[in-house]
This record gives C-alpha cells, structure tokens and sequence, in this order.
C-alpha cells in the first residue's frame, strides 16, 4: 500500500478496521474510522477502497448512503476524484511507457492500482484536460489511453 496513504491516515487519526460488509459495499468512512471489506483481493484494490474512503474525509459530510439523491453522488464523485489526485498523477503514464507497459493489466499492476481505478482516472484526467494533454516531450490521449513521445524534440 502507498505508503503517503498510510502516513496521511496516521496524521489525520484515522483508524481502519477489516471488518465483513454487506451487498456490494468495499468499504465505509464515518468519524475518523475507515472500514475496509474483508473480501477485497487484492493490495491494490484495498489501497484504492482506502483512497477513496480517505477522500471522504476531505469531502463528505453526513450520510451519503442513499446513491439516489444528486448531492450524495456528487459527494461520491468528489471523494473518488481525491483518491485519483492522491495516487495518479498524469506523468505517470508516461513514466509507465518508458518502463515498456503496453496494456491496462500491465498499467495496473505498474501502478498498484486496479483497473477499475485506472478506468476512472482516465475518465477524471479527461475532465480536466480533454482529449489529450502535452507534457514536455509527450501527448497523452485519454480516451483511448495512449502515450506518444516527439522523436524530433530530444
């Protein structure tokens, strides 16, 4: 797990608890507690459950349960968009098609995060930048995600 993830739940006094959820939930954040499902699989997935649960604690109030009210999914967009912020940044993609990752499978497991989670970053970073964003010598698409590099700018 990251370990900025881990130091930043320490300073905040967060405590986390493996404990069994029911229906589909991963995980719950509610006064400075973080409850992780048991049945997550995966480091990866538990650091991204944890991400998410922390940015609930920067930016929900009460309970947001009910996913059919708009304010309460909107405080679920804005907890999932700390999490990316927290463990992507949009240099990584191109630090992973220098280290030779090709594919989703392999961009996930690069950055210890799910696919599902690079799935949503994707969707966040596209928010911001649009189609494509140009960093130093590279352009990377969001949608699909590609990393091109200027052979005539070294």
């Amino acid at each position: 797990m990251d370990e900025k993830l881990i130091k930043e739940m320490e300073n905040e006094d967060i405590e986390v608890v493996t404990i069994h959820l029911s229906g589909q939930l991963k995980g719950l954040y509610a006064d400075n507690v973080i409850a992780i499902s048991k049945q997550l699989k995966t480091s990866a997935e538990r650091t991204c459950i944890l991400a998410e649960e922390l940015g609930h604690h920067y930016t929900s109030s009460g309970n947001i349960l009910d996913q059919s009210k708009i304010e309460n999914r909107k405080q679920e967009l804005k907890a999932r968009r700390w999490a990316v912020q927290k463990l992507i940044k949009v240099e990584d993609f191109i630090k992973a098609f220098e280290a030779g990752v090709r594919n989703r499978a392999e961009l996930a497991e690069f950055l210890e995060v799910t696919e599902a989670f690079i799935a949503t970053s994707l969707k966040h970073f596209k928010s911001i930048y649009g189609f494509s964003c140009s960093i130093d010598n590279y352009i990377i698409t969001f949608d699909p995600l590609c990393v091109y590099k200027h052979l005539d700018r070294e």
